[in-house]
């Protein structure tokens, strides 16, 4: 059984907590959400996958649906070995493939000096592309000039 300063003590600390929990963030604008455009074919299922992906980690997506992606890539920069279904652009970046939110957040806090990110190809397992197994990729930072390294690896 409490007593009756354990409970007065339990009754305030609830107050509290409660106080703080509903005036939180009331100092601050809350953050809006990043927009993406994503270019891709108006049948890609694994492309509208991936648009659900980026929704569901923040992101506000419009898309593009086009049934050739050639010019929009060769716009944006994209070497042709780094290529996959759809091309984004946030802020900056362009952003190739299946690329996980997270590395997009993590892109854009730390503003590397890239034309963007890309996932070549269409690896198994990675966001939009879930299926029986998950294969190992690496997301890789690109520039005008065609270099690549290695941003992160899943």
């Amino acid at each position: 059984m409490l007593g009756f300063r354990t409970f007065k003590r339990l009754t305030l600390a609830a107050a509290a907590g409660a106080v703080i929990a509903t005036t939180a963030g009331f100092d601050r604008p809350a953050a809006a959400p990043v927009e993406v455009t994503v270019y891709k074919t108006p049948t890609c299922g694994c492309c509208q996958k991936w648009v659900s992906h980026l929704e569901a980690n923040g992101f506000k997506v419009k898309t593009v649906d086009l049934e050739d992606l050639a010019e929009v890539k060769g716009l944006q920069g994209v070497p042709d070995d780094l290529q996959s279904c759809h091309t984004a652009v946030v802020g900056k970046y362009v952003v190739e493939g299946h690329v996980p939110a997270a590395d997009i957040h993590r892109l854009l806090k730390q503003q590397p000096k890239v034309l963007g990110l890309a996932v070549p190809g269409m690896p198994m397992g990675s966001p939009g592309m879930e299926g029986p197994r998950k294969d190992k990729y690496d997301v890789l930072t690109f520039d005008r000039g065609g270099r690549t390294a290695v941003f992160a690896s899943h």
